[in-house]
């Protein structure tokens, strides 16, 4: 059977047509309506909010770094500088891929693989929001050119202009001043954000580091009007940023690089200082390196030379150098013993060469084997008789002669400006106890009153122990810093910051008797002048009286009944030479030490030292002679 054919319902169809023209035309007027009432809630109702977003993409709040403070020596001799230096820098905010902006930047200018890994380390580091990284320093002209006609190109790619430290005398100062290096993510963990906004650099070493917060200044701000890349179209606002401090070191350049010369070649240091000031005249550690290389990130081959060079020139010695003072204290245990009341001032020993505690005993040697006879105070000082101290070491015991070497400031940090300087050791009962697990003995007593055992002491405060013995007591702090420099309509004006006035000063020494300082620094005098001191050699010919004490240290052991032979040992098994000394002896203008590595006898090596230095600061005479060239 054939089904019926279907015809189309017309009408039905219009009308669904319209319905859905309908539906169509409500749904566009609904997204008109909505886009109308979106356009109104932004241009209207949050105008405010939108435009303000805008300006701050347009007009940005920028810090302005001060200038960091230029530091000079006494003379007026600048020992630290401001160079202007340009680097290219980037934008991680405004870079959409990095890889891709370092190989164009790479096609302009010359960039290594080291500048690129430093630049991904310092990517990964934390850092302020929308703080440029620097890719290369140093720009030239030429290639500062070459990046600005391609800045359309480099979304997020600047050149910045910086100032930079710099160091004019290299090596010379570089265990006192110190250095600046960038700011590391370490550094960002404990510095305000504030202060340190848009500074990169900061005090790690030395001056640079305990007068950062003088040095540094105050940053300031500038409103700036950016184009689309970020990049400046002007300056709206301004507020400068207050520079660091100007500051003036009692540090005599001339001096310093002196000394320096006497000392080339050796592992050794100097410390000279200003009695009546306790300024720092010198303070040389040799061997020693070039600051500026940490300035700007020294490379890693640079890094690796200084750190497995055996003299070890990244080791200040003269503040974290601990050597066995020897002999140089027998001055100060002289005292400790008379004024202690131990012994009187006229106590005198037989010598036969030895001392022992009980008859049959260990024998402890002098160093002149036959021994010097009758001895007395003066004597023993002034020939350094081992036998004297040894006596008088032992009746005295260790709390007076640990008490009297406090005062001198062993054992302690006395000096202001110093940040890296070690305390030492200075050895007591309970230090022992505590440190070793043992009792005190009358050897170790025996050991420490010819500086010896378990004495420790750095070459700055063997010069503060001479000073003090200069001063006759008297504690003048020993600090690099005269003040900071204000010019004024009178001229240069030095003024002390708080944090010196703040810091404690060590109480003068006072003796039962002022004239046991008369005799003990007799005993020093004739060590130079006298006609048996161990130093009258050095001596002959000056003409001006100094009080010195040599002192010899070991390094390694030597068998009860051995004798010692440098010969039979390697150079770095040579005892150390040592020596302390003020001069004038009546009226003190310098007191310094003087410690060689492994350079045999103090008065035959570290005295020539000491009295060329002396010299040279008393009578002006800088002139090298030929073995010292």
């Amino acid at each position: 059977m054939q089904q019926a054919e279907t015809l189309k319902d017309y009408s039905r169809e219009a009308q669904t047509f319209k319905r859905r023209a309908l539906l169509a035309f409500v749904i566009v007027v609904l997204a008109f309506m909505l886009l109308i009432g979106r356009v109104y809630f932004l241009q209207v109702i949050e105008y405010e909010r939108y435009a303000a977003i805008s300006d701050r993409n347009r007009i940005q709040l920028q810090p302005v770094a001060p200038r960091r403070g230029l530091i000079y020596d006494r003379q007026g001799v600048l020992l630290a500088d401001n160079q202007p230096t340009f680097s290219v820098t980037l934008l991680r905010e405004e870079i959409r891929d990095m890889d891709e902006t370092l190989a164009a930047l790479a096609e302009l200018i010359e960039i290594s693989e080291r500048d690129v890994e430093r630049f991904r380390v310092r990517l990964q580091q934390r850092r302020r929001p929308y703080e440029s990284v620097p890719l290369r320093f140093r720009l030239t002209e030429e290639e500062i050119a070459k990046i600005s006609v391609n800045y359309h190109m480099l979304p997020g790619v600047q050149v910045e202009a910086d100032l930079i430290r710099y160091y004019p005398y290299g090596e010379s100062l570089a265990h006192v001043v110190g250095y600046v290096g960038r700011i590391n993510e370490r550094d960002l963990q404990t510095l305000d954000p504030v202060k340190y906004a848009g500074t990169n650099y900061l005090g790690k070493l030395g001056v640079e580091r305990f007068y950062e917060p003088i040095l540094h200044g105050n940053v300031g701000s500038r409103k700036v009007e950016t184009n689309a890349r970020g990049r400046v179209l002007r300056i709206l606002e301004q507020n400068d940023p207050a520079p660091g401090a100007d500051i003036k070191l009692s540090l005599d350049l001339r001096l310093q690089q002196f000394t320096e010369k006497l000392l080339e070649g050796r592992r050794a240091s100097v410390v000279a200082l200003d009695p009546k000031t306790g300024g720092i005249l010198a303070l040389v550690s040799t061997p020693a390196y070039d600051p500026n290389l940490f300035v700007m990130g020294i490379s890693n081959t640079d890094y690796d030379a200084l750190r497995d060079d055996v003299d070890l020139p990244l080791f200040n010695r003269a503040v974290r150098g601990g050597y066995p003072p020897g002999s140089t204290i027998k001055p100060i245990m002289a005292l400790a013993a008379i004024d202690s009341g131990s012994v009187s001032p006229d106590y005198t020993i037989w010598d036969p060469g030895y001392y022992q505690i009980t008859p049959g005993g260990r024998r402890y040697r002098d160093w002149r084997r036959g021994g010097h006879g009758r001895v007395n105070m003066n004597l023993a000082i002034a020939q350094s008789v081992d036998t004297w101290f040894y006596d008088v070491g032992h009746r005295m015991g260790n709390e007076p002669m640990a008490r009297y070497m406090r005062m001198f400031g062993f054992g302690e940090i006395t000096t202001l400006d110093t940040p890296e300087a070690i305390r030492g050791v200075l050895p007591t009962a309970d230090w022992k106890r505590g440190s070793l697990g043992e009792p005190w003995y009358p050897g170790d007593s025996v050991n420490m009153s010819i500086g010896q055992g378990f004495v420790v002491a750095t070459p700055l405060q063997l010069a503060v122990a001479a000073n003090v013995l200069a001063n006759r007591g008297k504690w003048q702090q020993p600090r690099l810093l005269m003040g900071t420099v204000e010019e004024t309509d009178a001229g240069e004006v030095l003024t002390l910051p708080d944090l010196v006035n703040e810091h404690p000063v060590p109480d003068d020494i006072k003796v039962k008797n002022p004239e046991f300082w008369d005799q003990i620094i007799q005993g020093m005098v004739d060590v130079m002048h006298g006609p048996t001191g161990t130093a009258r050699r050095v001596g002959q010919g000056m003409e001006y009286k100094m009080a010195g004490k040599t002192g010899t240290a070991q390094v390694v052991a030597i068998p009860d009944d051995g004798r010692y032979k440098p010969e039979e040992l390697s150079e770095r098994h040579h005892d150390h030479a040592l020596f302390i000394a003020f001069a004038p002896a009546d009226d003190p203008q310098i007191a310094l030490a003087v410690v060689v590595e492994n350079g045999g006898g103090g008065s035959s090596v570290a005295a020539p030292i000491a009295r060329k230095v002396m010299d040279a600061w008393l009578l002006d005479r800088y002139e090298l002679e030929a073995e010292d060239e």
